[in-house]
């Protein structure tokens, strides 16, 4: 569907129909089969740029398209994230060591729709720290997602996920936040991941956005660094996130990015 049929509101977020669910669920498949495929490939003495290499060797494979390939200059079919870096972290020769942690982001594009989805992965064995704060990201996306329902807003989405996260004594990063997608890869409405109930733009059916929290062990803090790309922590404390991409229905959020393996968190087998 021509994103001119579809309607927006008053807050500039697009209303998608029915039928573009469909779209969305491919998209997202793909995305997190992908992520999937991955996950044997993630172990120590393993480099980020080889990780890398596989994802964008599928993607191709699959006749679909990476969305982070020329995007804003960037040159690789996903970011990748380890330890202390919150975001944004570019594959390269990093090699992976035993306890080290790693959030991979990857977008892919099927038939003109955005399938964006994001999940943490351990290389050996998950020292006991780590384990908690994936768990404890893990459950806010989760709460977000609850909270993703027509006649809420999106301040809501950000009051469940900060109030579980500080009441884990972690916290959430505000430097960056969720995003509406669809035919595009960056849209209204900025999903933030903290914030008050009641506030924001009020969440209504058909809307399409990603939920992808990052919560550190330490402060929020970020900065980035000279490569105008990888965030990290300014306390070099660990950071987690996981991301879904999400459709609103009459009661509630859909998940696209769903794992099809059951793999969406590293300890599930």
């Amino acid at each position: 569907m021509d994103d001119a049929r579809s309607k927006l509101t008053r807050d500039g977020i697009r209303i998608y129909e029915d039928a573009d669910f469909a779209g969305m669920h491919a998209a997202g498949r793909l995305a997190a089969e992908i992520l999937d495929r991955i996950a044997p490939h993630v172990v120590p003495g393993q480099n980020t740029g080889e990780l890398d290499r596989l994802i964008t060797e599928w993607v191709h494979a699959e006749g679909a398209k990476s969305a982070t390939i020329g995007y804003k200059g960037y040159q690789h079919a996903s970011c990748i994230s380890v330890n202390h870096v919150v975001c944004h972290g570019i594959p390269g020769n990093k090699v992976l060591k035993d306890g080290d942690i790693l959030n991979i982001d990857v977008t892919v594009i099927v038939d003109g729709w955005f399938g964006d989805t994001s999940r943490m992965y351990v290389a050996g064995k998950l020292p006991r720290k780590a384990e908690r704060l994936l768990q404890v990201t893990h459950d806010s996306l989760m709460k977000g997602i609850e909270a993703a329902k027509p006649g809420n807003t999106f301040g809501d989405i950000g009051h469940a996920i900060q109030t579980y996260a500080e009441a884990n004594r972690m916290s959430v990063v505000r430097d960056f936040c969720g995003h509406g997608l669809g035919r595009v890869f960056h849209a209204p409405p900025n999903v933030l991941h903290y914030g008050r109930p009641g506030t924001g733009p009020r969440i209504e059916e058909g809307m399409f956005f990603t939920i992808e929290p990052m919560v550190n062990l330490g402060r929020p803090e970020t900065k980035v660094l000279a490569d105008d790309w990888t965030a990290v922590t300014r306390d070099k404390s660990l950071s987690a996130q996981f991301e879904h991409s999400v459709g609103i229905t009459s009661t509630g959020a859909e998940i696209f990015t769903e794992s099809p393996a059951g793999l969406f968190h590293p300890t599930w087998s």
